[in-house]
């Protein structure tokens, strides 16, 4: 499924084309690794710590339930996120929009490394974190789409899907990078130590992505196929105005309204990416979101989830289930982009079909090998459902930003996909405590994951059917 043109015709020569190319990849890579790192420690110390200091009334479960209420908020906020930044990226630019978002998230995850307990400061401390991590939301919402964009609409002619999965990747190097990071703070500091203030250690990397915000700021130029888009609206526009023009200098004073009435219409679409989404092009919107909600929930279970499941109730070390996790994303860094590659090839909606398919199956098998107890089967399991999380993941972004036109292509791809992160990523860790608390088995979990993957294959054949369509 490949409806839009990879690149545009410049200007400019073949060497300065490729220049930009690379540098436009490398910048978008980047910022969605360190982007998602910044989210990604969140998710690791809500595991482990946050429930303890900043929620500590009641029991374990009830602290380990409001510190991952507390990782959803961040969800709830990612739409807000795409739509603010989609609105604006689609009018001004995508790398504006990215270099705030990077910011953002910057200050609100060196202010989580900063921030009192509320042993110090009481209930100020949960809601001053309950505000930084909503920050964080809207920053990572407002990111990918900048990101997205910055790789696929400088990809040349039919290599989107491989361009789209460097940005991809940042989801496992993020997950890598914070898992090695919270590795190595619990190896250099004692089991208190690591409560006091190890933990803290992690967060106030944010501060290197202030640095890369500044990078793209300086060095990165806009990707042509906005710059191409902006150009055509400007002709059409001055057209517009100029038939107007003539129309009334011939006397013709109420066709000329009428006309100048259409030609406001034209021009109100331009400025307003999110009306013109909202009135014809919601549909794609949810079903983009539907189709991908059960790979973000799965992968957040993983992640996240399963890290609390196996130290809390399955009595496994904390450090040796971080490993495997890290282990695991790493193979994510290969299977991406060829899956990605392989949707260049064969077609994103086989590709993207194919790994939402192998969630729904393997649901159940993972969590029977999980609920063992052992470190190899959790390898086992969870190594498994990357491999289709992964499947997935590599063609989504060039999918996504195929899905619609430049003019609302920010707007639109950022909306479909965080509306997939509040259905399934956000809420995700918090659903599966409680399966697990009310039925007392993980296979409730496996059933969620299944009616996700339900939705997502009914999502996909109707964007199948729509595209053969066309």
């Amino acid at each position: 499924m490949d409806t839009a043109p990879s690149a545009l015709p410049s200007t400019s020569t073949p060497a300065q084309d490729a220049r930009n190319r690379r540098k436009g990849a490398t910048a978008a890579a980047l910022a969605s690794a360190v982007e998602w790192y910044d989210y990604f420690v969140f998710g690791i110390a809500a595991a482990l710590v946050l429930g303890d200091l900043y929620f500590p009334a009641g029991s374990p479960s009830a602290g380990v339930l409001a510190s991952f209420a507390t990782f959803a908020v961040g969800f709830l906020a990612r739409p807000f996120g795409g739509v603010i930044a989609g609105h604006l990226g689609d009018k001004r630019g995508r790398k504006p929009m990215l270099v705030l978002a990077l910011t953002l998230m910057g200050v609100a995850t060196t202010g989580i490394g900063l921030l009192p307990t509320y042993e110090t400061i009481g209930m100020a401390a949960p809601v001053l974190l309950v505000t930084l991590r909503v920050m964080q939301g809207i920053a990572v919402g407002a990111q990918w789409g900048g990101a997205m964009l910055l790789a696929t609409e400088y990809a040349p002619e039919g290599k989107r899907g491989i361009y789209g999965s460097f940005v991809q990747l940042g989801v496992p190097i993020g997950v890598v990078t914070a898992n090695s990071v919270f590795l190595l703070a619990g190896a250099f500091t004692s089991e208190s130590a690591f409560a006091a203030w190890g933990w803290r250690l992690p967060f106030l990397v944010g501060l290197l992505v202030l640095v890369l915000a500044w990078y793209i700021h300086k060095h990165v130029e806009e990707t042509p196929e906005f710059r191409a888009a902006e150009r055509a609206l400007a002709e059409k526009e001055k057209k517009e105005k100029e038939e107007r023009g003539q129309a009334t200098e011939q006397g013709a004073d109420k066709e000329a309204g009428k006309e100048a009435g259409k030609g406001k219409g034209g021009v109100g679409a331009r400025n307003s990416p999110l009306r013109t989404i909202l009135r014809g092009h919601l549909g794609t919107v949810f079903l983009a979101g539907g189709s991908f909600a059960v790979n973000t929930a799965t992968f957040y279970i993983l992640i996240t989830g399963v890290l609390d499941y196996t130290t809390r109730e399955l009595d496994m070390n904390r450090g040796a289930v971080l490993t495997v996790s890290l282990c695991v994303s790493l193979t994510q860094l290969v299977l991406i982009p060829a899956s990605a590659a392989l949707s260049d090839r064969i077609g994103r909606i086989r590709i993207y079909g194919l790994g939402a398919a192998g969630i729904a199956l393997w649901a159940v098998p993972m969590f029977l090998l999980i609920d063992t107890g052992s470190l190899l089967w959790l390898a086992v399991g969870t190594f498994v459902a990357s491999c289709f999380l992964s499947i997935m993941y590599g063609p989504q972004a060039a999918l996504f930003a195929e899905l619609f036109t430049p003019e609302m292509r920010y707007t639109g791809a950022s909306l479909g996909y965080q509306i997939a992160a509040v259905l399934g990523g956000g809420l995700a860790p918090f659903v599966m405590v409680l399966l697990l608390e009310t039925t007392g088995t993980s296979m409730s979990v496996a059933a969620y994951i299944i009616g996700l993957a339900v939705i997502a294959l009914g999502s996909i054949k109707v964007l199948a059917d729509r595209a053969r369509s066309r």
